[in-house]
């Protein structure tokens, strides 16, 4: 099993949404590196959701249940998306600030390269995030 991050306003389509969704597309993804990351997930990989702009924390965690597919919202290029359902919310989320105070967390793309909507986590950072939001 792989681990991933996504990145999603709040005001746009939150952890909320995704959790009264039960099961929603993930598109609207238009940066190659981020649609590869897409493409590299498979059924069951954990996923971290991240509330950008507003909130800027780690809320919840989402599984991927289908597998990269043909964006229909991409008007044109070659785009993917991929289905997720909520796991569960954190006991508490976890903040940008108190990820970027930990040093063991300073190689993560939400800190080196924060634009980036879909990043590979490591599995010992992925543990730990979930110790930081009280699992």
């Amino acid at each position: 099993m792989n681990y991933w991050l996504v990145k999603s306003e709040p005001e746009e389509f939150g952890y909320d949404d995704l959790e009264k969704a039960e099961k929603s597309m993930w598109e609207g993804v238009r940066n190659y590196q981020a649609r590869n990351n897409l493409r590299a997930m498979a059924e069951g990989d954990q996923v971290l959701f991240y509330h950008s702009r507003q909130g800027l924390e780690i809320v919840g965690i989402a599984k991927v249940v289908t597998e990269a597919y043909p964006d229909p919202t991409a008007e044109k290029g070659d785009w993917s998306v991929v289905d997720l359902a909520p796991v569960r919310r954190l006991k508490q989320a976890v903040s940008l600030q108190e990820i970027k105070s930990r040093e063991e967390l300073e190689e993560l793309g939400l800190v080196r390269n924060p634009r980036l909507s879909v990043m590979p986590i490591p599995d010992e950072a992925y543990q730990l995030i979930l110790k930081m939001g009280g699992e």
